[in-house]
């Protein structure tokens, strides 16, 4: 069995919620560094880290690690990434990414080099002069700071804090990453009594509740990499049916009210959605 390197970008203050949520999943060498949490394992940790993590925002591979401060550099450390072990001769592969502080600070730019790199290398590898793209989505993300560059692969696709449930919002709603890292500090058991007057969307209630029940916030959600023909799909149903096993049935006190009773109603969907 394959092992990768992970990366877990999270909102900043939040870092070591998540780390404290890798370690309570038995995922191995957790790591906590700001903005994010870093870990090393195996598919099923990939897949287990995608369905029960509450404050990460998305599960990374790391594919390449090196310094840059040419578009020459950046070509090559792109190029010499073994991109070929993980995106096939078919997969498409679009490049999103940040920079800061860099001496390569245009993202459209560095976007254009990064794909360009992935062409030429993939090229290469399958012998084609021109790469189809109509395979499954494979999505590079590069993170350019202070001159270093880090590459890798989304697993998550959509954001890991858009669980499914919450299709309706009032204002300005509570990231549900967010609201699952308040009711943790909070100490949310099964046998808490929770209660929210200005509830809103529902967005803290209901992520209280899945902490109260024990349930995986991304059970009813899919993941890019469950398409991916590299990681075994057993993963998946493993790490599914293990999170299933853990869920609390009995009964649990959480209460939400707000002075719109339009707020109510909207709430009140999202939590039948969100089970």
């Amino acid at each position: 069995m394959s092992t990768y390197e992970f990366s877990v970008p999270c909102l900043f203050g939040l870092e070591g919620i998540a780390g404290d949520e890798l370690r309570r999943l038995d995922i191995p060498n957790v790591r906590v560094e700001n903005g994010r949490v870093l870990f090393s394992g195996e598919a099923r940790d990939m897949a287990k880290a995608n369905i029960c993590l509450r404050t990460g925002e998305r599960v990374l591979i790391v594919l390449a690690d090196f310094p840059a401060k040419t578009f020459e550099e950046l070509f090559q450390g792109v190029y010499h990434a073994n991109l070929e072990d993980f995106i096939p001769k078919d997969g498409s592969f679009p490049v999103k990414g940040h920079c800061l502080s860099s001496q390569l600070m245009s993202v459209p730019d560095c976007q254009a080099i990064v794909k360009k790199a992935a062409v030429t290398r993939l090229g290469e590898k399958y012998g084609l002069g021109w790469l189809p793209e109509t395979g499954e989505t494979y999505q590079l993300r590069f993170s350019i700071m202070k001159d270093h560059v880090e590459l890798f692969l989304d697993t998550s696709g959509v954001s890991l804090h858009k669980r499914g449930y919450r299709r309706n919002s009032m204002e300005a709603p509570i990231r549900e990453t967010l609201a699952a890292t308040i009711a943790d500090l909070g100490r949310v058991r099964r046998d808490s009594l929770v209660e929210d007057p200005f509830c809103g969307s529902g967005t803290i209630p209901i992520e209280a509740a899945l902490i109260a029940k024990n349930r995986a916030p991304g059970l009813d959600r899919r993941f890019d990499a469950q398409k991916w023909a590299f990681l075994p799909p057993a993963c998946w149903m493993d790490a599914a049916d293990e999170a299933q096993d853990r869920e609390f049935h009995g009964q649990y006190d959480i209460w939400g009210g707000d002075i719109d009773p339009r707020a109510v109603d909207i709430a009140r969907d999202n939590a039948r959605k969100a089970g």
